[in-house]
């Protein structure tokens, strides 16, 4: 049997793409906001009008949670129940000059509503934010060390397996003022 020529036809990630988005509840506008890929390149994607860049589709692998192999199999994948993210593979964001770092443990469909994080802190760190939208709360627990908590005027001690829960919509920072490293959980909850 001669190999036909479908063998070698690109695949065609517009339907996979479609599975997967929808599978995760996520409009086009979503997937946009999150990929950072335009609504219309999407659209065009997904009706197979236009295959995505390389750069995009990792973007699009990224935002959706999969390997960029998964996009670009057209092999229907039973979905997994559990679906485990290696270490290597959790998002972080360095903030070296301030001494944190911060590993971006919730999935990116779920920014914008609920975020959570692992915060590390050096001796003298600090993580400064601006007010979050109205009606931001955040939920913060020490796992080790010690931290100090500033929301708007009040400053709080926070030892090891203390959790604070404070409102996030106005300026607050979270600092470690002791002689060793200090890790914490934040939770954030949008209204």
């Amino acid at each position: 049997m001669g190999t036909t020529l479908t063998n070698n036809a690109p695949p065609e990630v517009g339907a996979t793409l479609q599975r997967l988005r929808l599978a995760r509840g996520l409009t086009l506008e979503d997937l946009s906001r999150i990929a950072g890929v335009s609504k219309s390149m999407l659209s065009q994607i997904e009706r197979e009008k236009a295959n995505p860049t390389i750069a995009i589709t990792w973007r699009l692998a990224n935002a959706l949670g999969v390997q960029i192999g998964e996009l670009l199999s057209a092999e229907v994948r039973t979905t997994e129940l559990i679906r485990v993210v290696d270490a290597h593979e959790i998002p972080t964001l360095p903030g070296v000059h301030a001494g944190y770092s911060l590993r971006i443990l919730g999935p990116m469909d779920l920014a914008g509503k609920y975020e959570w994080y692992e915060l590390t802190l050096a001796p003298g760190g600090e993580l400064a934010s601006q007010a979050h939208d109205p009606g931001t709360g955040e939920h913060l627990t020490v796992i080790t060390g010690a931290l100090e908590l500033e929301v708007g005027k009040e400053k709080k001690k926070l030892r090891h397996g203390a959790t604070a829960r404070y409102p996030a919509d106005q300026d607050h920072v979270i600092r470690n003022v002791g002689k060793t490293e200090a890790k914490a959980m934040l939770v954030v909850v949008h209204r």
